[in-house]
């Protein structure tokens, strides 16, 4: 009688690696260029490209006008500290395409516990995307506003270049990139179809625009100019654009209602800190 093999080992190459491991800083920063990179589309296919890249062109289009008009009629156009509040709608509208990406389809397919397994933390996985989000709404303000300066310098106006507002608008670009990111993963997380996403982003930013220009143009109606400020700290935008002004000394864009000055800047944080808490808390609970 013979007997065969129940078992059969096959050598099939496997090897245990010796090199060195690079630890969890580099991990996150992997992810977050990964997904920084994914933000416009890069390494996607070309209708991933289309929507990011088209509004970032959008985004440069008042500076193409605004540097013809200086060059034509020597006339400096669109304050740089205004540029933020004035493209706002294009900006929501790119915080609501993108914020989902990054976060639903790792809630839907599940496949956080395998970023999780190891070195990466939540806390990790979190601020790598949450830093890539920044950094491409800051660049989304930061280089139109950087042409619009170049532009300014080499067309030569009558006066000194707005430097000031200049590097003031940029330190507001930080500001817009913090909170807008912030508030944007921490909408887009709750939920693990982009498609609810993208709806909850773009009904957060019509409901607090509705509702601050509603609330602002019946006190400015009434005489309540003291209240109207506030009022607009209901939009992130204009909560942004007071912050700025109190940190960089730039000008505000609605100089009827009056600035509520430091406190802006209390709610800016305070908001920052509650949407990242929230972030934080949604993935340990979707990661357990």
């Amino acid at each position: 009688m013979t007997t065969e093999p129940t078992a059969v080992i096959h050598d099939i190459g496997y090897r245990h690696y010796d090199g060195v491991r690079l630890g969890r800083g580099r991990a996150t920063l992997a992810l977050g260029v990964q997904s920084l990179r994914g933000v416009f589309g890069l390494g996607r296919t070309v209708r991933a490209k289309i929507m990011p890249l088209l509004l970032a062109a959008i985004m440069l289009m008042p500076t193409v006008v605004s540097i013809g008009v200086m060059a034509l009629a020597k006339q400096f156009v669109i304050p740089y500290p205004n540029y933020a509040v004035i493209m706002q709608a294009v900006i929501a509208v790119f915080l609501a395409a993108q914020s989902p990406y990054l976060v639903a389809p790792d809630l839907r397919f599940r496949v956080l516990p395998l970023y999780l397994s190891r070195p990466l933390t939540v806390t990790d996985y979190v601020l790598a995307k949450l830093a890539a989000l920044a950094v491409a709404l800051f660049g989304l303000l930061a280089v139109p506003l950087t042409i619009e300066y170049v532009g300014e310098l080499l067309v030569d106006l009558p006066g000194p270049p707005h430097t000031a507002d200049y590097f003031g608008a940029l330190g507001g670009a930080v500001l817009h990139a913090v909170l807008l990111s912030s508030v944007g993963i921490a909408l887009a997380s709750f939920t693990p179809r982009r498609g609810l996403g993208v709806a909850s982003v773009i009904a957060f930013y019509m409901f607090t625009a509705a509702v601050s220009g509603i609330f602002t143009g019946v006190l400015i109606s009434s005489g309540r100019d003291d209240l109207a400020g506030w009022a607009l700290l209901l939009n992130p935008f204009f909560l942004v654009d007071y912050a700025q002004s109190t940190l960089f000394g730039t000008a505000p864009v609605n100089i009827e209602a009056a600035p509520p000055g430091v406190a802006s800047c209390l709610i800016l944080l305070a908001v920052v800190a509650l949407a990242v808490t929230g972030v934080l808390l949604r993935y340990r609970k979707a990661a357990s």
